[in-house]
């Protein structure tokens, strides 16, 4: 007849070893750090590397911000000019080249870059009036597509001209998994883009420069 239990010399009944042993395992706190740690772990670090790329990402943005007042006030003041055959004339390349530099902290603009934009694309028109100066972001494909460039120039105007300056920038995204969805600008089919659009603009009437 099997039995749960052994029974002493003394007579006092004994556990059974095996039942006894999965008592200890069941009650046993070893390791149980380390497996909460490793369940833990990947949301942790993912909100920690979101919140350092956060940041970065916010540095970028102002590094752009700080590149078109910069080079907006260039042209306000005819420090640079276009077609006008003056010295200070820059070329759309020359003007890349420039606003590269502004950024460079951060961002690195390649040759190719400079002469086919695709990441760091720059808009540079002038106006008859302020209020032909658009106010939102061109996109296509409706409320939720890419980026539509095809208005894209570079021809500021003269002095007293009104222009305007306009700098977008794809900002690649690793881990942080919200700033995408904060943007209407995304692939057509509405999935999830691999990067954040920085924008930043611009508008003024240059000065009456000589």
């Amino acid at each position: 007849m099997c039995q749960d239990h052994d029974e002493s010399k003394s007579g006092t009944p004994v556990p059974a070893r095996g039942k006894g042993a999965w008592r200890r395992i069941i009650r046993s706190r070893e390791g149980a750090a380390a497996i909460e740690f490793a369940l833990l772990a990947i949301p942790y670090f993912l909100i920690v590397f979101a919140i350092v790329e956060t940041f970065i990402a916010y540095t970028g943005e102002q590094l752009v911000a700080n590149a078109v007042d910069t080079m907006a006030r260039k042209l306000r003041t005819g420090n640079i000019t276009y077609g006008l055959n003056r010295s200070t004339d820059k070329t759309q390349a020359e003007f890349r080249r420039a606003f590269c530099g502004e950024v460079s902290i951060l961002i690195t603009c390649s040759e190719d870059e400079i002469a086919t934009p695709n990441k760091l694309l720059l808009d540079v028109r002038s106006f008859a009036t302020f209020a032909l100066i658009p106010t939102t972001i061109p996109t296509s494909g409706g409320a939720y597509g890419e980026l539509d460039t095809s208005s894209f120039a570079y021809a500021p105007g003269p002095a007293k001209s009104i222009n305007m300056l306009r700098a977008y920038y794809r900002w690649d995204i690793v881990t942080d998994l919200i700033r995408p969805y904060i943007s209407n600008v995304r692939p057509a089919d509405g999935g999830r883009p691999s990067y954040f659009l920085i924008v930043e603009t611009s508008a003024f009437r240059a000065e009456d420069y000589p």
